[in-house]
């Protein structure tokens, strides 16, 4: 991890923060702290939640299996608990793939903007 990303992590997140991270509701992160025993943030003495960045990986696991691939709460949750390695992997290849296809994306738009109606140079 390079200098300047280390110093853009925080140790703790609000629950605002992330809910804005995920475009999510905080009532459903709520929710989902009932589901998914593995998601516990931390709390401070006036009942507010702090979020680690271990619990925000978690959320990105989550929110692949719920809302992109379409899972049930309890299935997703299974499938966390049953074989949570495989899961995080596989949610990181798909990561990096919607990445790399962006930037293919990107570079299609920049080659058409060079090239006029689509016409080779």
């Amino acid at each position: 991890m390079d200098e300047t990303s280390e110093k853009n992590l925080k140790r703790y997140y609000s629950i605002s923060e992330v809910s804005q991270m995920f475009d999510q509701p905080a009532t459903k992160l709520r929710y989902w702290e009932k589901n998914f025993p593995e998601l516990k943030p931390k709390t401070n003495n006036r009942g507010v939640r702090l979020y680690t960045q271990q619990d925000i990986e978690l959320l990105k696991l989550i929110v692949h299996l719920v809302e992109e691939q379409g899972m049930t709460l309890q299935g997703a949750a299974k499938r966390i608990k049953e074989n949570p390695n495989s899961t995080v992997n596989t949610t990181e290849l798909a990561s990096r793939l919607a990445k790399i296809r962006s930037q293919l994306v990107e570079i299609q738009n920049g080659l058409e903007a060079i090239a006029p109606n689509g016409q080779p140079f």
